[in-house]
Order: C-alpha cells, then sequence, then structure tokens
C-alpha cells in the first residue's frame, strides 16, 4: 500500500526528470528532442493528478511537488527554448550591435518568472476550480516547444518568422502577459456530454481533430491560439457554467 500512495509523486518526479532532460536537449543542440521531452512531461503531469484522485493520495507534500516540478517543465524550459531561439535568430541581419544581443537574450526568461507566478498564483486562488484565471503555464509551454519542430520542418516556410528576433520578442511579451492574467480560460472538464453545455470543449476537439492532419506541427500554436479566442468567445458561458 505505500508504493502505492507513493505512485503520484513518483509520476510527479518523472514529469520534473523530462524537464530536466529538455534543458540539456536545448543547451546541447537537440531542441527539437526537447519539445518531446515536454511530450512525455505533460503526460506525467496528466497522470500523477489523475492517480491522486483515484488512488486518494492527495497530500502537502505532493501538491508542493507538483508546482516545483511544474516551474522547471512549464517555466525554466520555455525561456531556455526561447534564448535558444534568439541564438538562432537573423538579430544582426537587422540590428548591428552585440551589446544590445547580449542583453536581450536574457529578456526571454521573463517568461520563465511569469510562469512562476502563474503556478504560484492557482495554489492559492480558490476560483480557478473549473475553469482558469489566466493561460496555464503547460499551454504556453506547448505554444514555445513547437517553435522548433517548426522551424524544423517548415513546410510552410515559417522559418524567417519564428528567426525573427522582434516577432520573438512579442511572442514572449505576450504569452507572459496572458498567463497572469485574469481572463478566463476553459478548462477541459465535461461533467456531461450535452452540447449547450460543453460547446467551446466540442468546438475546440472538433477543429484539433481536423488541423493536426492537415498543418502537421503548425497545428499546434494554432489550436494554442484557437483556445484563447474561443474562451474569450464564450466566456459568459464559461464562468456562467462554471461559477
Amino acid at each position: 500500500m505505500d508504493i502505492v500512495k507513493h505512485l503520484p509523486n513518483s509520476l510527479t518526479c518523472a514529469n520534473l526528470l523530462c524537464g530536466c532532460v529538455a534543458i540539456v536537449a536545448t543547451f546541447t543542440g537537440h531542441v527539437h528532442n526537447a519539445s518531446l521531452y515536454l511530450l512525455a512531461a505533460l503526460v506525467f503531469d496528466f497522470l500523477d493528478g489523475f492517480a491522486a484522485r483515484a488512488l486518494k493520495a492527495y497530500s502537502p507534500l505532493g501538491k508542493e511537488l507538483d508546482s516545483l516540478a511544474d516551474v522547471v517543465t512549464f517555466g525554466v524550459l520555455p525561456g531556455v527554448i526561447f534564448f535558444h531561439l534568439f541564438l538562432k535568430s537573423n538579430f544582426f541581419i537587422l540590428i548591428d550591435n552585440r551589446m544590445l544581443f547580449n542583453m536581450l537574450r536574457y529578456f526571454f526568461f521573463i517568461n520563465t518568472i511569469c510562469a512562476a507566478l502563474r503556478l504560484a498564483k492557482f495554489n492559492i486562488d480558490t476560483r480557478q476550480t473549473n475553469y482558469f484565471l489566466g493561460l496555464p503555464s503547460p499551454a504556453n509551454a506547448i505554444f514555445i516547444a513547437s517553435l522548433p519542430l517548426i522551424v524544423m520542418h517548415d513546410q510552410f516556410g515559417l522559418k524567417p518568422y519564428i528567426l525573427n528576433p522582434l516577432i520573438l520578442i512579442g511572442i514572449c511579451i505576450l504569452f507572459s502577459v496572458l498567463m497572469i492574467s485574469e481572463i478566463p480560460l476553459l478548462a477541459m472538464k465535461f461533467k456531461n456530454f450535452k452540447w449547450s453545455d460543453n460547446k467551446p470543449q466540442f468546438i475546440l476537439i472538433g477543429l484539433t481533430v481536423v488541423l493536426i492532419p492537415l498543418l502537421k506541427f503548425v497545428a499546434i500554436p494554432v489550436i494554442i491560439i484557437l483556445y484563447i479566442l474561443l474562451s474569450l468567445v464564450f466566456k459568459k458561458h464559461i464562468t456562467a457554467n462554471n461559477p
């Protein structure tokens, strides 16, 4: 029984391990592998909560460990990926200033700071039981981790845009602000399977099924953007059904 009780925390540690390995992969020039490790971390992050509920193995230690693991995987890792993309960017084609480059490359860890603030806020905010206030840090991480995959495969010619330093800075600012905002965002929870109660969830799932085979890796950031837009369009629906 003791082994079973430790299963959720073991899964959380697996999430943390994936985040650490992904950071090493990014710094050693294998950033596309980091995206795969992030995917594995997301699975472990889902399973630790599922296991804790199924086994009724909640603990204060588990709650704190989960947040600490998430800070690394969904906070530090996106900042490191941003850092890597900026180093690969066409900065010097646009601006020939080494000092500005050296300063700006650390700017992207603002995203890490905002992810940490987002996770800390979630732990103490009792309003976020059935919907989120601000962009969840895993969604932020998924968006950023998809960028190296798009650059690597580049089937739509997006590489020059993604490696534009101004666009990278804009994405960083936008997603950092979204994480610490008070915007109500959809939680993919189903109390039932009625269309009227779950319209945005069903629409997002349907669009995801259509977009992934059409756009492949480009579908990932598009789906995250659609998730935000659907949350804004269905804001009243989300808050009315999830007080």
